[in-house]
């Protein structure tokens, strides 16, 4: 007797056959897993000509600080680029799938990316798994329509704003934009305006720390200050060095030269065409 067997399509996103499962689970008092606190202090905001964005160099794992100047400021076109807050490997993923996306629309359209495109694939991508994609974002860039500025949130929603702050710093970084901000800034002016706001955040949120990167987008291209400010110097190193205990010996390796070469060849009768 044949069995028929059914075929049923792949699902996209996450799978949710287990939500049952875990509502048992937590009715008899099994804590869920919870989500790991991250720390980053990423801002933007429009001046005369152009958009410029500003990040912290701090990368978290808990309570541990595992990179001390990482970037934060990912490329999505040659006039976009864009802030990640969030985790590390969510931010990169995402990123760098809609830069891929957009490079092929410009070689299917031989045009210029616009801001909005790139803001559609973010916010459609993370709305689709309904924020457990831990990418907060500021999206920043200069197109064929004037410069444009949109912070965009785990869940898919989205903001278009002058100026914006995002991370577990924003509180701190917020409070330097709004008491400083004004229209028609110049460049200058916006780079010392963002540089503070990103210190801001590192000195007030342990989440956020080391130093300070700025991208400025205007129409001719982009300029990438990285390290443009270090707040936070090593200002102590031992002078007798750092020794450590050891833990494993080193084992010993020898190489043992061979006494003889060995030719082997193959002897037979050759095929027949």
């Amino acid at each position: 007797m044949s069995k028929s067997v059914i075929e049923i399509p792949p699902k996209g996103g996450f799978s949710f056959d287990l939500c049952k499962r875990n509502e048992m689970l937590a009715k008899k008092g099994v804590n869920p897993p919870s989500f790991r606190k991250t720390g980053t202090t990423i801002v933007g905001l429009i001046f005369q000509d152009g958009v410029i964005l500003g990040a912290d160099t701090r990368a978290t794992e808990g309570p541990i600080v595992c990179d001390k100047n990482c970037e934060k400021i990912h490329y999505m076109a040659p006039n976009i680029y864009c802030c990640g807050a969030g985790t590390a490997a969510d931010t990169e993923a995402v990123t760098d799938m809609v830069s891929s996306q957009l490079q092929l629309h410009r070689y299917h359209t031989g045009r210029e990316s616009r801001v909005v495109t790139a803001l559609t694939l973010l916010k459609r991508h993370l709305f689709n798994y309904q924020g457990y994609v831990s990418a907060a974002l500021v999206l920043g860039g200069v197109d064929v329509t004037g410069p444009h500025l949109h912070t965009i949130y785990p869940h898919g929603s989205t903001d278009t704003l002058p100026f914006a702050t995002m991370g577990s710093g924003s509180l701190a970084a917020m409070a330097v934009f709004e008491s400083k901000y004004k229209e028609g800034l110049t460049r200058d002016e916006g780079i010392a305006l963002v540089a503070e706001a990103i210190c801001s955040g590192i000195f007030n949120d342990l989440g956020s720390g080391s130093n300070v990167d700025i991208c400025v987008i205007t129409k001719g291209g982009k300029e990438y200050l990285r390290n443009y400010l270090q707040p936070n110097p090593r200002t102590y190193v031992s002078s007798k060095g750092y020794s450590f205990p050891k833990k494993t010996e080193v084992l010993l390796t020898k190489i043992t030269p061979l006494r003889e070469k060995v030719e082997i060849t193959e002897v037979g009768e050759a095929m027949e065409e």
